[in-house]
């Protein structure tokens, strides 16, 4: 309300004010005739005018200023995966009994061009993700994701995460498996109801990942190629990670 009237005195203003100007330069000149061909004038540029500054001009600026946010976003998400996504990752894909059918789709390599990962992302979304969470140290992932918890926490609050939803939900499906994790005393001797439930939350948090994965290595290879090479070099699908430089 405060600021629609600011507005409105801000624009009431600005009409008296020419409404003076052009007083004063017919007191000046007494040339109403002028006046009225430059104010035709003005008027009919007006139009020329909005559209520079409303869509040129804005579009431009818009665009910068969504690069700049995309630019931060994508490195909270580096942040993610170097703090605890790709050990989650490699440790979710270690224990899926069916990851051979999907692995070469989710190993990157510098073959990859948009094009192709557009490809693989939609393989991966079709994927049926699976864990054997029986061979899985339930106690080790709840220690790996509390230790990590302030972390996740500092994350989830950074403003560039209003401006992407569906990491926003790689979050919440973590931060929803942590918690459900910790809520249960013990992690030994659950029912298996217990552990099928605790499998679609694991499940829900490794689609999400790897998804996101793949759209994030896309974003470094187009944009920080030296980061890229790191990254598909202990990349989490891998069945031998090795950081060294081999060929």
């Amino acid at each position: 309300m405060k600021h629609r009237k600011w507005l409105l005195i801000f624009a009431t203003g600005l009409i008296v004010l020419s409404a003076i100007l052009f007083g004063l330069h017919y007191l000046l000149f007494h040339d109403l005739h002028h006046i009225s061909i430059y104010t035709l004038h003005d008027i009919a540029f007006l139009p020329v005018e909005v559209l520079l500054v409303t869509i040129v001009i804005h579009s431009l600026l818009e665009r910068q200023n969504l690069q700049h946010k995309l630019e931060k976003l994508n490195m909270v998400i580096g942040a993610f995966y170097s703090g605890i996504g790709t050990c989650l990752l490699r440790e979710f894909a270690s224990h899926d009994p069916q990851i051979e059918e999907i692995r070469k789709d989710l190993i990157v390599d510098n073959t990859w061009d948009s094009a192709s990962f557009r490809i693989h992302k939609k393989r991966a979304k079709n994927y049926l993700y699976m864990v054997d969470i029986e061979q899985m140290d339930l106690q080790e992932l709840r220690s790996q994701l509390v230790s990590h918890e302030d972390f996740l926490l500092r994350i989830l609050e950074n403003p560039v995460m209003l401006e992407h939803e569906s990491f926003t939900e790689v979050l919440r499906a973590v931060f929803h498996l942590s918690e459900e994790l910790k809520s249960r005393e013990t992690l030994t001797g659950l029912p298996p109801t217990d552990l099928a439930h605790l499998k679609g939350d694991i499940k829900r948090a490794y689609s999400q990942m790897t998804i996101s994965w793949i759209d994030y290595m896309g974003y470094l290879k187009t944009d920080y190629p030296y980061l890229f090479s790191l990254a598909m070099r202990m990349d989490p699908f891998s069945p031998h990670p090795d950081p060294c430089v081999r060929d």
